[in-house]
């Protein structure tokens, strides 16, 4: 079985940019899963998957609620449904990696059956990937929601607020709660962090593995519609994440 990957913060704390300079250098086959509502890691990977006939997984849920949808399907029973559209029309596929994202809600209620259909098909899907990276909402509704069990490593992308510091007691106590098993808990700092406010970091309780270093050329990117894997292998957002990793004891591709 592959290692399996959650990156998460608090909103705004880069947490998706580190999870797309992680792309960058982790060995394939890499799988990215992204449940985080707001869809940002497609974009900063520069992939449009409406585009790209992809579909997430909240899309073909509200088409099988839908009278009429899937009819070519006939009286295959739901469950294979699912199973077969995931498959079918779920996964982005490229050279670089494989994407599934879980899209946003259109209908009201709660998020409970495109989490239950996730938690059941990570576990299998992670299999056939050296990786499996899940892109994460921020805060802890993720971990509350319990859409996989089974993590190697978390990292906690953070700020320099009261905030991100608590954040991080919040979530060994809520994993331990919801019978979340991990490994590692890797703490990051964001670019925002400067020398003396970095020394905080390292005493808390959670493996520092180091800061992501300033570069102007991420917001341009972002901005552009760029892909971040389009960095040179000199900038040091790029450099100070392939470094982490290395930390982390992953093997990363040679630049």
């Amino acid at each position: 079985m592959g290692t399996r990957i959650v990156s998460t913060g608090r909103g705004g704390t880069g947490k998706t940019t580190f999870t797309a300079l992680a792309t960058k250098y982790l060995e394939h086959p890499l799988l990215l899963i992204d449940i985080d509502p707001d869809q940002s890691l497609a974009d900063m990977l520069g992939v449009d998957i409406a585009k790209a006939d992809v579909r997430t997984v909240l899309d073909i849920l509200y088409d099988l609620q839908k009278k009429g949808s899937y009819e070519e399907l006939g009286t295959m029973p739901l469950p294979e449904k699912i199973d077969y559209l995931f498959n079918t029309e779920c996964i982005y596929e490229s050279k670089n990696f494989d994407l599934v994202s879980l899209g946003v809600k259109w209908t009201e209620g709660c998020y409970c059956a495109p989490n239950n259909l996730l938690r059941g098909i990570i576990p299998r899907l992670s299999q056939s990937y050296s990786y499996t990276l899940i892109d994460a909402p921020a805060g802890l509704e993720h971990l509350n929601r319990n859409v996989t069990s089974d993590i190697d490593d978390i990292f906690l992308v953070l700020d320099p607020s009261l905030k991100s510091m608590k954040n991080i007691e919040r979530i060994q106590k809520l994993a331990q709660e919801v019978g979340i098993r991990y490994k590692n808990l890797y703490l990051i700092a964001n670019y925002r962090f400067n020398e003396e406010t970095e020394e905080t970091v390292r005493g808390l309780n959670g493996s520092y593995l180091g800061k992501v270093a300033y570069d102007a050329r991420v917001e341009e990117y972002n901005l552009a519609g760029k892909s971040l894997l389009e960095l040179p292998d000199d900038s040091p957002a790029a450099q100070s994440v392939r470094q982490i990793l290395i930390r982390a004891g992953y093997r990363v591709r040679p630049v």
